[in-house]
């Protein structure tokens, strides 16, 4: 949860833990991230949901870093968040000497790929690890087997070239270090070859006249292996989505909520529901893959063509208010909306639906037939009750 808007999302949506970052000793520097009277304000906004908040500090610091951090860790302990995420051993050995009290989980930066490094972390006091994203089915059900600490892995969103998100590439070619934090994400950009005795001549890897994609991996997605997991011993599924955004967010754990849920009610039946690939289809991604699920992956792994798929449908609009007596909306834009859109309204409770957008004003009351201005707020007519943190789209027009 990028910030605090986003974790109000992620938990109206079905999360039961949101993992975060402060300002500093984490790995999204480019997120907003949460102050200390922020972290304080998120801890106490989901212990009364009764859900959890775990802060990452699993950035691999330097000397002068490792100064801030006992102050730091022991706010952390202070303001009552329920578990640490750390990598750096030399971070993990100041936490179990400042705040012993406060659990520790492994990040999967720590690249934890076999049992005896599951079992090293456990030792030392580890109650949680989140295992590498590069593990099959069969080596977690190993781990699981020699390992008595609660287990984590990935289930969805995006994955990169570098090994459990460990990369040099953003440092080599731009400066920032993505091990710090500051990832430029070079394995995104279009890349050709040049034969060195014909400079400024550039030849495309593939024939397209886009360039190519050449290190740009598609999205993981482990929805239907659920129940394979959880029969492994793997105690919590995780989300990547910390620079994602709110429309990205409610999605795909409304989803997985969704088939956590089935799963629950009965393993036996659970199915993968069309209505839940369709969901995930209305979201921007690079394609879809199982990852290492398997064992070492195929080439369809890789997204050649172009950088990210864009869905049918848009996030247009957040809701905020809801009047039962006028049957309106109270709706942030967020994106491009006119009369005569089609539109679909995603609730945190509730069935989909659909209509088509034909009465809006301005805050004021004033009917418009337009919304071009980012973040006005705009009464529309809606079909249905709506409560907050619905979310309308728009069908992308032609």
């Amino acid at each position: 949860a990028g910030d605090m808007e986003r974790l109000k999302i992620a938990l109206a949506y079905g999360a039961d833990a949101v993992y975060l970052g402060g300002k500093i000793f984490g790995l999204r520097a480019f997120a907003d991230n949460f102050t200390p009277a922020e972290l304080a304000e998120a801890c106490r906004y989901a212990h009364v949901r009764s859900r959890k908040v775990y802060v990452t500090v699993n950035m691999f610091p330097h000397n002068a870093e490792m100064t801030l951090l006992p102050d730091y860790l022991s706010t952390l302990a202070d303001i009552g968040c329920d578990a640490i995420l750390v990598a750096d051993p030399g971070v993990f050995r100041t936490a179990r000497q400042v705040v012993p009290q406060l659990p520790v989980h492994i990040s999967t930066q720590a690249n934890t790929t076999n049992w005896q490094s599951a079992l090293f972390w456990q030792e030392q006091g580890a109650s949680r690890i989140v295992l590498a994203r590069e593990l099959s089915l069969a080596e977690i059900r190993e781990i699981r087997q020699n390992v008595a600490a609660e287990l984590e892995c990935f289930v969805h969103g995006a994955m990169c070239v570098s090994y459990s998100g460990r990369c040099l590439m953003s440092a080599y070619m731009t400066g920032r270090e993505a091990n710090r934090g500051e990832c430029a994400q070079p394995c995104r950009w279009r890349y050709a070859l040049m034969e060195e005795k014909r400079p400024g001549q550039y030849f495309p890897v593939e024939e397209d006249e886009h360039g190519t994609y050449i290190l740009n991996s598609r999205d993981l997605c482990l929805l239907e292996h659920l129940p394979e997991l959880a029969a492994a011993g793997v105690e919590s599924f995780k989300i990547e989505g910390r620079m994602k955004s709110v429309h990205y967010l409610a999605t795909v754990v409304r989803v997985y909520r969704e088939a956590l849920d089935r799963m629950a009610a009965n393993p036996a039946m659970y199915a993968v529901s069309d209505l839940w690939r369709d969901e995930l289809d209305k979201i921007a991604s690079r394609g879809y893959t199982t990852g290492f699920f398997n064992g070492p992956p195929a080439a369809d792994m890789q997204e050649y063509e172009t950088v990210r798929v864009l869905p049918e449908w848009e996030y247009s609009g957040l809701v905020r208010q809801w009047d039962s007596g006028r049957g309106m909306a109270l709706v942030e834009q967020r994106n491009h909306m006119q009369l005569g859109d089609e539109i679909e309204i995603l609730r945190p409770n509730g069935t989909i639906f659909r209509q088509t957008l034909d009465t809006m004003t301005d805050e004021d009351g004033m009917p418009i037939e337009r919304a071009p201005h980012p973040q006005q707020l705009l009464w529309l007519r809606l079909t249905d009750a709506v409560g907050e943190y619905s979310m309308i789209r728009r069908r992308r027009r032609n």
